[in-house]
């Protein structure tokens, strides 16, 4: 199974064309689009909303990550990573960071290999998509192995929103599992309390939950918590005991 995480959006060409390269490389192997509108130009972000959801994709797939603003930089590798079984795709700007600080048996490598015609703008189509495409099939990666370059600059929980889905929900980089649940979060001067679930509040009250793959979200039962609480992508969220 390949598995899509790009910012690339849910309109346009960019992800059909991954994959046509894809299905054209990498016959039979099934493609999942896990995201299409990760944060947009944020690896960070991304970093820690791709460690809440590789758990639910079996060994051996492969992950193939595209949020790449310094996409044709002089100075930025070109990664494979393995971790828990399963592979990882794209460029070394933190992607993988929090995957690789949670996961077992890590290898890692750095792409060698390179196609006839690489744009300079589109390194998911011309480089990546072949890449994941070989590790698919079965192909040992086409690179060096490197020590993994850990981001240590990075906290192991994120205090702040990186994904706003399509109902206004706003996830943030934290799990769960680190807060009571009678924690409150703070939004500047607004605290919100734990509830199980939408129907444990009243219509049109916020609060924040353990969303299905264990974080921390702030919702607004029946409605949008981005527009109600005036959330965007960044927010801090701050922590009361």
């Amino acid at each position: 199974m390949i598995v899509l995480v790009t910012d690339f959006g849910l309109v346009g060409p960019y992800v059909g064309q991954m994959q046509s390269v894809l299905l054209q490389n990498a016959a039979g192997v099934p493609i999942v689009s896990l995201f299409a509108d990760a944060p947009k130009h944020n690896p960070r972000a991304t970093a820690y909303l791709l460690a809440a959801y590789v758990r639910d994709f079996p060994e051996g797939s492969v992950f193939l990550c595209v949020v790449d603003p310094g996409v044709g930089s002089a100075v930025q590798r070109s990664l494979i990573m393995k971790a828990d079984n399963r592979w990882f795709v794209g460029p070394e700007n933190g992607l993988f960071a929090i995957v690789a600080r949670r996961g077992r048996d890590l290898e890692c490598w750095e792409i060698q290999w390179r196609p006839k015609h690489l744009s300079s703008s589109f390194h998911g189509r011309d480089l990546y998509a072949p890449v994941a495409a070989r590790i698919a099939r079965g192909e040992t990666p086409p690179g060096t192995r490197i020590l993994f370059p850990h981001r240590y600059d990075w906290p192991d929980d994120l205090p702040e929103v990186i994904y706003i889905d399509h109902f206004g929900n706003a996830m943030t980089g934290l799990r769960a599992c680190t807060l009571a649940d009678d924690a409150s979060i703070s939004l500047g001067q607004r605290l919100l309390v734990h509830a199980r679930t939408f129907s444990d509040v009243p219509v049109g009250q916020g609060f924040w939950y353990e969303n299905a793959n264990g974080l921390v979200e702030i919702a607004v039962n029946q409605g949008r918590a981005d527009d109600a609480l005036g959330l965007k992508i960044g927010d801090p969220v701050g922590l009361k005991k």
